[in-house]
This record gives C-alpha cells, sequence and structure tokens, in this order.
C-alpha cells in the first residue's frame, strides 16, 4: 500500500515538472516571437498557451472555460495564433483559474484533439486596436438575395455524378469540382474559346435570379458563361484575378449551401477578408474585378467576428482581438456568373492586363514601396506639378467652403491659427479677428499670399518650423491626401497635433472615394451632367472647381492604409511583397473613383502657365499636338480615403480625440482636440 503511494507521488510530481518544463518553454516562446514579457507574481491578466484561434479553440469553448472562475472584463484572442489573453475582474479570480487550468488536458469541441493549456500571469492585457477595414473599390456583398427555397432548387440543378459524359465541362480539380455551362472556361490557358459555345446555354433555373440582378442594377448585362465550383471542408482556389481578356467587366457569384470567407489581396500586399453569407451575392468590378486577386484558403475553419455568430453579419473581417473566433467550414457551392468578352480589355491596368502586354503606353509612376520612393513620387507629381500650375489653380480657388469658414469664425478673437497647405491663401483672411499664418510647398503659391498682403512662408507639412503647441487652432485642407503613404499621412496629423496648445483644434478635409453618398451625388460629379460644355471643360481645365481642392480629370487607384495601421496584429502568412511594376492610374474627370491611389490630371489653361511667363492665344484643333503643347496636361498624386479612414487615422494617435467627423461635398473631414 506505501508503494503504491509513494509510486502515485512520484507520478505526481514528475508531471508538475513537466507541467513547469512547459510553462517556462511557452513564456521563453511568447518573449521570443511576440514579445510579451511573463511575470513571477498574481495579476488579474493571464495568458493561456494552446488555447488560440490558431490551434483550434473556440471563442465559445474558451469562454465556457474561463468563466467557471469568475467574472472576466475582458478576452482577446489574435488571429492565427495559438494562445489567448484573458483579463479577470478580481486578482484572485485570475489566480483560481491559474491553479485550476495550468496544465489541464481539454478536448477541442470542434475536432476532437486533445490539448494541454499552459498558462503564465501577464501585467496587463494589451493589444493594438483594429482599425476598421474596408471592401476593395468596386466590390458589394448583398446579403439574403434569394431565398432557401430558390437555393435548394439551384443545388438540386446541378447533377455532380449522371451527367459526367455530356459536354457540359464537369472537372473534378485538386481543390474542388467544377462544372461549366455557356462557355467552358479552360483552365491550360486561363481563358475560353469563344467560337466553340457548350450546348444547352446557362440552367433555365438561373433565368429569374439573373433577371432580378439586372432590374436591380447589380449587373448591366446579362451573362451568358456559369461555372458552378463545389468546395468540401478544407478545399479552396489559388489567389487569382479572371482573365481581362476572356471576361467583362462584371463578375457575381452566388453563395449557396454554407458561408465562407474570401480573401481579397491588392498588388501591394493589402488584404481584406470577406465573410459571403450563404445566400449572399457577391459583385466584383472596376478595380476589385481587374486589379485584386481573389480566393479561398483551403482549411477546415474560418477565423471569424464573433459577433457573426449572434446573427451580426461583418462582411470585411477585421482584426478585432476582442471579437474573434473560429467557424467550421461546411459544403459550399457557388455559381459564377459572367459575360464572355467579344473585343479587347483597355482597362486601365494595363500592368496586369493580358490583353494590352507589350503595349506602348505612356510610363506611369508605380506604387511608393519604401520612403525614398514616396519622396520621389511627392515631389515629380506634387511639388513639381503646383509650382507649375500655380497661377491657373490660384484663379481656380476664390471661394471660402461654409462649414469651414464657419470653423474659423467661431474661434475666440485673438486665436493664433495656422493654414497648414494654405494654397493662395483663401482662408488667410476670413476672419480679422484671428492672427492667422500660413504655409505651402508651393514657393509660387506662397508668393500669391504675399501679393494678398497675408503672412505665409515655404515649409512641409511633415516639419512645419512653428513652436510646439503655440497654436489654438490649425487648418489643414485639402493637403495631407497628397501624400503617399500610410505613415507620411499619419506624421502630417501628428506634426498638426503637436502645434496645437492643449484643448486647441484642427480642422482637417481630404478627398472622399464616395463621391455619391446617402443617395446624393457631390457637387464634383454633378458638376458633369450639369455642363453643356463639358467636353471643353475637360480638354481646357477651365471648368469652375468642385466643392474639394482637389479636382480629377481621368481615371482609378489602389489602397493600403488599413493594412499600414494593422500591421502589428497582421498574420506573417497573408503578407505578401508588393508588386513593383504596379502603375498609379490616371483619373478620368468628374467621374467616380475606382481606386484610392491615382493620378488626376490638371489640364492647364492656356497662357496661364507661369506667373512670369505669358503665351500667346492660337486656335489649335483640340487633340492636336500644338494644343498639347499649349495646354499642357500634368499629373497630381491623390489618395482618396474611404469612410472612416480618416477617422481611424486620428484615433491612432493618443494625444488628441476627434470631436466631430461628417462628410462635406465629396470630402471626409475631421475636427480633432488636443489633449
Amino acid at each position: 500500500m506505501e508503494a503504491e503511494t509513494s509510486e502515485d507521488h512520484l507520478k505526481v510530481q514528475k508531471m508538475k515538472k513537466k507541467v513547469l518544463r512547459k510553462q517556462v518553454r511557452a513564456q521563453h516562446t511568447l518573449m521570443r516571437h511576440e514579445g510579451i514579457k511573463c511575470i513571477p507574481h498574481a495579476t488579474q491578466s493571464l495568458v493561456i498557451a494552446n488555447a488560440g484561434l490558431g490551434n483550434g479553440m473556440s471563442r465559445l469553448q474558451l469562454l465556457k472555460i474561463l468563466e467557471e472562475y469568475g467574472a472576466m472584463e475582458t478576452l482577446l484572442m489574435p488571429p492565427n495564433k495559438p494562445y489567448s489573453f484573458v483579463k479577470y475582474r478580481t486578482t484572485e479570480d485570475a489566480k483560481k483559474a491559474f491553479n485550476a487550468l495550468n496544465g489541464k488536458e481539454v478536448t477541442l469541441e470542434d475536432c476532437g484533439q486533445n490539448i494541454v493549456l499552459y498558462i503564465n500571469f501577464v501585467e496587463k492585457v494589451s493589444l493594438q486596436n483594429a482599425v476598421p477595414t474596408s471592401l476593395p473599390p468596386g466590390l458589394m456583398v448583398i446579403e439574403k438575395i434569394i431565398s432557401p427555397e430558390e437555393e435548394r432548387k439551384m443545388l438540386e440543378s446541378i447533377d455532380w455524378k449522371g451527367d459526367e459524359d455530356t459536354q457540359n465541362a464537369q472537372k473534378t480539380l485538386k481543390h474542388r469540382r467544377v462544372k461549366h455551362f455557356g462557355y467552358e472556361f479552360r483552365y491550360d490557358n486561363n481563358n475560353v474559346d469563344k467560337d466553340k459555345p457548350l450546348p444547352g446555354g446557362l440552367p433555365e433555373i438561373c433565368s429569374p435570379f439573373l433577371e432580378k440582378c439586372l432590374k436591380q442594377g447589380y449587373i448591366k448585362h446579362k451573362p451568358d458563361q456559369l461555372t458552378v465550383n463545389q468546395y468540401e471542408p478544407g478545399q479552396g482556389i489559388p489567389p487569382h484575378t479572371d482573365t481581362h481578356s476572356a471576361f467583362e467587366d462584371e463578375i457575381i457569384s452566388l453563395s449557396l449551401g454554407a458561408e465562407i470567407v474570401m480573401d481579397f489581396k491588392h498588388p501591394d500586399g493589402h488584404t481584406v477578408a470577406i465573410m459571403l453569407p450563404r445566400c449572399s451575392l457577391l459583385v466584383m468590378t472596376g478595380e476589385s474585378r481587374y486589379l485584386w486577386t481573389h480566393g479561398i484558403t483551403p482549411r477546415k475553419y474560418d477565423v471569424i467576428q464573433a459577433s457573426e455568430e449572434l446573427g451580426h453579419k461583418v462582411r470585411a473581417i477585421t482584426a478585432d482581438v476582442g471579437d474573434l473566433t473560429l467557424n467550421r467550414r461546411e459544403t459550399r457551392t457557388s455559381f459564377t456568373f459572367r459575360k464572355v468578352r467579344r473585343s479587347p480589355c483597355n482597362c486601365i491596368y494595363p500592368s496586369v492586363c493580358d490583353s494590352q502586354k507589350g503595349q506602348q503606353r505612356p510610363v506611369q509612376p508605380s506604387f511608393p514601396q519604401n520612403e525614398m520612393e514616396a519622396s520621389k513620387l511627392e515631389q515629380e507629381y506634387v511639388h513639381k506639378v503646383y509650382e507649375e500650375i500655380a497661377t491657373h489653380f490660384s484663379s481656380t480657388r476664390h471661394s471660402p467652403w461654409p462649414q469651414i469658414t464657419e470653423f474659423l469664425r467661431s474661434l475666440p478673437a485673438g486665436s493664433i491659427v495656422a493654414d497648414i497647405g494654405c494654397g493662395n491663401g483663401k482662408y488667410l483672411g476670413i476672419n480679422e479677428n484671428l492672427y492667422m499664418v500660413g504655409c505651402d510647398r508651393s514657393k509660387n503659391l506662397v508668393d500669391i499670399c504675399g501679393e494678398k498682403h497675408f503672412q505665409a512662408f515655404v515649409c512641409d507639412a511633415l516639419s512645419v518650423p512653428i513652436r510646439s503647441g503655440s497654436c489654438d487652432a490649425c487648418i489643414s485642407i485639402a493637403v495631407i491626401h497628397h501624400f503617399s503613404t500610410a505613415e507620411r499621412r499619419l506624421a502630417t496629423i501628428r506634426e498638426l497635433a503637436r502645434l496645437l496648445r492643449p484643448g486647441g483644434t484642427a480642422l482637417i478635409y481630404v478627398w472622399a472615394m464616395e463621391q455619391e453618398y446617402k443617395n446624393q451625388k457631390s457637387k464634383y460629379l454633378k458638376e458633369k451632367n450639369g455642363s453643356k460644355n463639358k467636353d471643353k471643360e475637360m480638354n481646357t481645365g477651365t471648368a469652375q472647381r468642385p466643392f474639394s481642392d482637389q479636382e480629377p480629370d481621368n481615371s482609378n487607384q489602389d489602397s493600403a492604409w488599413s493594412d499600414q495601421l494593422l500591421k502589428g496584429l497582421k498574420d506573417e502568412s497573408c503578407g505578401a511583397k508588393p508588386v513593383a511594376d504596379f502603375r498609379l492610374p490616371v483619373h478620368t474627370n468628374r467621374t467616380s473613383f475606382h481606386s484610392q491611389d491615382l493620378l488626376v490630371p490638371w489640364h492647364l489653361k492656356s497662357g496661364a502657365k507661369k506667373k512670369e511667363e505669358s503665351v500667346d492665344t492660337v486656335l489649335v484643333p483640340s487633340g492636336s499636338k500644338e494644343s498639347q503643347e499649349l495646354n499642357p496636361v500634368f499629373h497630381r498624386y491623390y489618395h482618396v480615403f474611404c469612410e472612416g479612414e480618416l477617422e481611424a487615422v486620428c484615433r491612432s494617435l493618443d494625444c488628441v480625440k476627434v470631436q466631430k467627423s461628417y462628410y462635406d461635398q465629396g470630402n471626409w473631414c475631421v475636427i480633432l482636440e488636443k489633449l
């Protein structure tokens, strides 16, 4: 009996030593790879190794395990990591959880695998807040586009067994089963044989659905090609862009049988994971169709927002570690409809277009990959351009915008105000009771301010030679969107905050991606349709300028803003090397934006080149070589902001708070207060 007791005691001691070794190893791993320091004394906060989304622990199961030992304040589960953080309301409850769970074996509910938990105390639970993630430009997800009964009929219409010998091009690929209708998509050359339609066309069951899409405006042309894919859990599809020369712009995909997460990736490496709910429709047009790749990662579980389990669908998955869980995949079938293209693609993304490879086109600058490239891009496509167009630009900037005027007139008399990026000084004389000083990167625009007897000087918005905390207010109107990386845009806002005294305020305006907001077109878009001389305006640049201080003339763009801010939480496996040859698109004047980073043309008015120069007026045919020489076109770099982007960037600074955020005629606007 004593021998058995001694043997049991040895087993217990051996197990304790093993747990201690594993616990210490977990401490070293967390410190070496994540920079998380574990501490020997008890606190309210614990890190739980082997209990993360990365090794199959769902949020619901972990909550059930932890709540037995007391009330919790926070449970954070970083994406794709094998650990989680919990903060209890009291240290005593945290100690109870530590004593009960350290070294405990549990069974993962979703897969039946046994794991052992190893727990350590940490000083505090603190991870970077997630930034709202916007959908790729040109992409929509429409939920509940069909009823469950319609879904059942469409699924039953696909016979995966009975017609393998027919000509409807059924294939079992490595990652999925696939069947084609209308035209077969050939995976050997990634194209369709446009002269060999498949017999029977599209299934009749699809007709009511397609008519609905046409009526609702989701598509403009009725598709003539359908690919049906079926994915079992663990299957997927490699990242790809549908061949430009094969299909027209609009591509729509219906998700049946189950929901799934689809990954989108921009050439600059920016990724967005999007939840496609069951019975939802994915619509890809413009940039999202031509430039971004899309794919489904082969796995049995998706990381999703925990709020989705409660019925709140969040289509763009954010790295909100306080709201992530696992979702087991089920069998999903997709119906993807396309329109076969009958002529070469002439999209604005020639660097990724198979129709335009080898064609000679004007060389456009690439998206900057580092600080040096960003600075060079801004020098060539912002600073030099404004020096060239200063006189013409100033002649179009004479009407102050009402809400900016209201902000300046609301400031107390005697306030010291800096206009960072003052241009021609349009706002420097709004309120004579203020002490206002302006600065701008353009010497020629600053000279125009001097001619108006305003106080202004030349400097860069990234480094303003004004003493810290000396301003009661600052304004930055249509400036920050000229900085070409997220870091530089953030640094500009940080510089504004530096100038302010505690309690001081700053008003920021940037151009909006959304030129149609709440079913209202901006003045910028309206002026295209409202002008009888719109062709003349586009070619001469003499049109009245839109409400925003930055007018486009020719194209589209891409974005990396949320990726930059989220890089601390970014899963290493999602990071792609930027594509070096991605060219910035050129925007078409007075049209909606389809990209975020782009070049905006300025058609210099004949006779307005530089204030010290004069150009004789000569009548020449529009579009001729002589016309181009007399009316040169300059391209300015812009990053147009998506809804919530400017506010999110501002909130990432600890030294300010957002007093107000609003939309004003094609611009996103924020009022900051220095803390």
